[in-house]
């Protein structure tokens, strides 16, 4: 399954915030990413407020649309755009910049 890999830039003065609204994120937002086709999904918060996402997905863009067409995701967005930087107000989820992949271990072992 590709993998995915993103970035987007928490507000150094919200991370605390930030985490703490994922220690709860709404049932019907897992159910909804989950059912889009977000596989393996992880955020990690690093002290300055960079956010780095890890997904899988078997298209990533067709899972993004997906979830654009759910009312959920629609107010998961509005409510979590309030604590990134640079989004040019568009919602989080169309503002991540997505990261090459270099090296991978398991793809390594086989040669």
């Amino acid at each position: 399954m590709p993998r995915y890999c993103f970035c987007l830039q928490v507000k150094p003065d919200r991370k605390a915030a930030y985490a703490e609204r994922h220690r709860s994120v709404w049932p019907e937002m897992r159910q909804a990413l989950h059912d889009t086709g977000w596989r393996n999904y992880s955020l990690f918060l690093r002290d300055d407020g960079l956010l780095i996402g890890y997904v899988e997905a078997d298209d990533l863009e067709a899972a993004q649309a997906a979830m654009a067409e759910t009312d959920v995701n629609t107010r998961w967005q509005a409510e979590m755009a309030e604590f990134f930087t640079g989004l040019d107000g568009g919602p989080p989820d169309e503002g991540f910049q997505l990261l090459d992949e270099v090296f991978h271990l398991d793809v390594q072992k086989g040669q």
